[in-house]
């Protein structure tokens, strides 16, 4: 049974860094993106010319509709999907609580906790063998602001966090039964462009001495460890959270 992934905002960063490995293992990529089609376009390439298959998704994972037809399209062009990352996340400027306004919690939580569940869902449909699938794995992105809750800066980002992390360990038990394995990976301070949205795009230097390996990670470092909890290798791993700190 060839083996299916699809992963969130995965034109960037994280996201593009494990569709790239993904397909090197032989997965058909789905690459999904928000708006930056040009990069989406240029992982897709990269996997071709590397021989993989992989196709390009615009999809607003915060919108039920747009879940929808992220997989539907995913059915038609790849086949029955064997697994999933939820990687799309958003943030916004550095800012106290005291600063924030509902319309960016709301956009906030709509990306990070309700697109994650929306898309969770829509694989434990067609995975599970409760309902005819084959089984697989979804691997959910944390992040170490989950447990140190980025306080000044985006409290809110955190806090969706956590909600991911619970949304792995109760569905993790829920499915264990059904062939599927639900883990996620917290990254700690990785250079990506995410905290450019955040204000500082130099923040991970800024921070990096924090971490006990006095670096701040890669994506492909996290990309790799995606992959083994997708793999084989951890067939008794589920219900888990991997750090990726560099022992923060």
């Amino acid at each position: 049974m060839p083996e299916v992934l699809i992963v969130t905002g995965g034109g960037r960063g994280i996201g593009a860094a494990t569709a790239i490995l993904a397909a090197k293992r032989g997965y058909s990529v789905c690459v999904n993106y928000l708006e930056r089609r040009a990069g989406a376009d240029c992982v897709v390439a990269t996997i071709e010319q590397g021989g993989g298959r992989a196709i390009a998704v615009p999809a607003d994972i915060g919108s039920e509709d747009g879940v929808k037809r992220l997989f539907e399209t995913v059915d038609r062009q790849l086949g029955a999907i064997t697994a999933l990352v939820n990687n799309a996340a958003t943030l916004e400027s550095q800012m106290r609580l005291d600063q924030m306004d509902a319309g960016r919690l709301q956009r906030t939580f709509a990306t990070n906790v309700i697109g994650s569940f929306l898309c969770s869902r829509e694989a434990v449909r067609r995975m599970s063998t409760r309902f005819g699938g084959h089984g697989g794995g979804i691997v959910n992105l944390s992040s170490s602001a989950s447990h140190y809750g980025s306080p000044g800066e985006y409290i809110d980002y955190a806090a969706s966090k956590g909600a991911v992390e619970s949304l792995t360990v109760g569905l993790a038990r829920e499915v264990a039964e059904e062939g599927i394995r639900v883990n996620a990976v917290r990254p700690g301070f990785i250079y990506t462009e995410l905290h450019a949205r955040g204000g500082e795009p130099n923040r991970v230097d800024r921070v990096k001495t924090m971490v006990p390996m006095k670096r701040g990670g890669n994506p492909e470092e996290v990309a790799a460890a995606i992959l083994w909890l997708l793999s084989s290798e951890a067939s008794y791993t589920t219900g888990a959270i991997l750090d990726v700190t560099g022992g923060r």
